[in-house]
């Protein structure tokens, strides 16, 4: 046996204390160690254990473990897929302010997953996690006013929000902001320096169409 470790044995070794530590936490009913142990479970893939800690948490009402029992029933992590129940989750969560979840509310109403589609509903979500500095909700609500889904089109309200979220170095927004002004429009002077300038950055984060 070598004398010296690696790194790796040392990240191991942190690791395993750490869920120590969370464990004893947790077994006194502290929420965020429940959660947080859930959180070490889900790296190597192990939903079932995962999906336990995350319920002690969220029964508690703990917000970010509710949004996190959402993902799993959306994702069909661990149990079976079940938009309803991740609707649920993700409500519970949302309704204490967690602007993941907010996202996640709006997503499953503009798609229609585990509720009616309703495009109004969406965008209250959106705007709920947007307004908080949500990067993917603001690029979200920014391409429903560019494309008109659920309001009428609005060039200028979607760059408002488009560039937000690609200020955050969201990559897809950052695409979206270097084709409006490369087009202009209604409220939107065409403007090729800026276009450049927002392609190329999504192109330095590796998105091919920019």
């Amino acid at each position: 046996m070598s004398a010296t470790k690696t790194s790796d044995d040392h990240d191991k070794q942190g690791d395993a204390e750490a869920a120590k530590w969370y464990r004893k936490a947790a077994d006194h009913g502290n929420v965020t160690a429940q959660h947080r142990l859930g959180l070490m479970y889900i790296e190597p893939q192990s939903y079932t254990e995962a999906l336990k800690w995350y319920r002690l948490a969220a029964d508690r009402g703990y917000a970010s473990a509710q949004y996190s029992v959402g993902l799993l029933y959306y994702f069909g992590h661990g149990v079976q897929q079940d938009y309803a129940e991740a609707l649920k989750w993700f409500r519970k969560a949302a309704d204490q302010g967690d602007a993941a979840a907010q996202n996640g509310l709006g997503l499953m109403y503009r798609e229609g997953h585990g509720a009616q589609q309703d495009y109004a509903e969406a965008l209250k979500w959106f705007r709920k996690a947007a307004d908080q500095g949500n990067a993917n909700a603001q690029f979200k609500l920014g391409a429903m006013y560019e494309m008109g889904v659920g309001v009428p089109p609005n060039l200028t309200e979607a760059l408002k929000w488009l560039r937000k979220a690609a200020e955050q170095d969201e990559v897809v927004a950052q695409s979206f902001v270097g084709t409006i002004y490369a087009n202009g429009g209604e409220g939107v002077p065409q403007n090729y320096a800026e276009a450049l300038k927002w392609f190329r950055k999504a192109a330095d984060q590796g998105n091919a169409s920019a």
